[in-house]
């Protein structure tokens, strides 16, 4: 892990959500009160919401938390062994876990506080704001080439949903292949990248990006409807080191069970949190714009739409799919 930068050390003093005074940050920080106020532009110019109040100071509009390795390791469980590493900011934990290939351990995991190159499928960008996400990687390797692993974003996304439900989050889905969705947008979203040789062995870099708080900064970015947890949980998200274990564990248990079992044992879980089943959709691929019905998935976990009363099979990595409106 990283040493404590200074705009680390003002934001935890900022967590609570009550008012600090520049002063008082200054003394804490052992630095000048300009200096002060150039992490706090830092800070807001990452998407941070911090308000100024005069005579009363600085202050977060809520109390947040920063992720820890001893207390996220702790609540690993049976899930722990494998190196668990965090970073104040990388340019995304995906691209980290390749430079620590070839001497990272199967289920080594990177963590970030603040990704300034994050990204998600089809190379769309992943913003995160510190403190206000989660973002993490989890690195394995696989005796089989890349023909093996079709299906292990369901897998993967059937993982998350899994860990997030445990940790008290309601009423989420999947939309195919891999966004955890609620009723108000996307929550999180998965990414696998894969490299190797074709017949195998390959490595896989399985990255999660996760909304724990949307700040307006962050709404006003966005091309398309999100959820977060704090909004899903009544105003009060999950401590963010007990969900982080949590989304670590299910993901290495997950990869684990996928190694041995295939797509197969995910499958009926994700049946169950289809968001896209029976629903009418638009299929945007090379031969252009299709519309049908939402039909599950196959036995490779290729999406199933029924198109002119025929069954056809999607692959992820050539279609955007959405839902039609009416």
């Amino acid at each position: 892990m990283q040493p404590d930068p200074p705009a680390r050390e003002l934001l935890r003093q900022l967590a609570t959500g009550n008012p600090v005074s520049g002063e008082a940050l200054a003394t804490q920080l052992g630095v000048t009160r300009a200096a002060v106020w150039k992490q706090i532009d830092a800070l807001r110019a990452m998407g941070l919401p911090i308000e100024a109040r005069s005579r009363a100071g600085y202050r977060m509009p809520w109390p947040m938390q920063l992720l820890q390795v001893p207390s996220i390791v702790s609540k690993l469980g049976t899930a722990a062994g494998a190196p668990v590493h965090l970073y104040w900011e990388l340019d995304s934990t995906q691209d980290e876990l390749a430079r620590l290939l070839p001497d990272a351990p199967d289920l080594t995991v990177v963590l970030a506080e603040r990704q300034t190159l994050g990204r998600g499928r089809r190379s769309h960008a992943w913003l995160s704001p510190p403190g206000l996400g989660i973002t993490l990687s989890c690195l394995t390797h696989f005796a089989g080439g890349p023909a093996r692993l079709s299906g292990l974003s369901i897998a993967m996304g059937v993982c998350v949903v899994q860990a997030l439900t445990c940790a008290g989050v309601p009423g989420l889905q999947l939309k195919w292949p891999n966004d955890v969705v609620a009723a108000q947008g996307k929550l999180a979203g998965i990414l696998i990248e894969v490299s190797g040789e074709y017949d195998g062995p390959s490595v896989v870099r399985v990255g999660v990006g996760l909304n724990v708080r949307l700040s307006p900064a962050v709404h006003g970015t966005l091309d398309q409807p999100a959820a977060d947890l704090a909004t899903l949980c009544g105003g009060t998200p999950p401590d963010r080191n007990e969900l982080a274990a949590r989304i670590i564990a299910s993901l290495r248990i997950g990869l684990l069970r996928f190694e041995q079992e295939g797509l197969a044992p995910f499958a009926q879980d994700f049946a169950h949190m289809d968001w896209l089943a029976g629903k009418p959709l638009s299929v945007h691929g090379p031969q252009g714009m299709q519309s049908g019905i939402g039909r599950g998935i196959d036995a490779r976990g290729a999406l199933c739409v029924e198109i002119d009363g025929r069954i056809r099979s999607v692959y992820s990595d050539k279609v955007s799919v959405r839902i039609q409106p009416g």
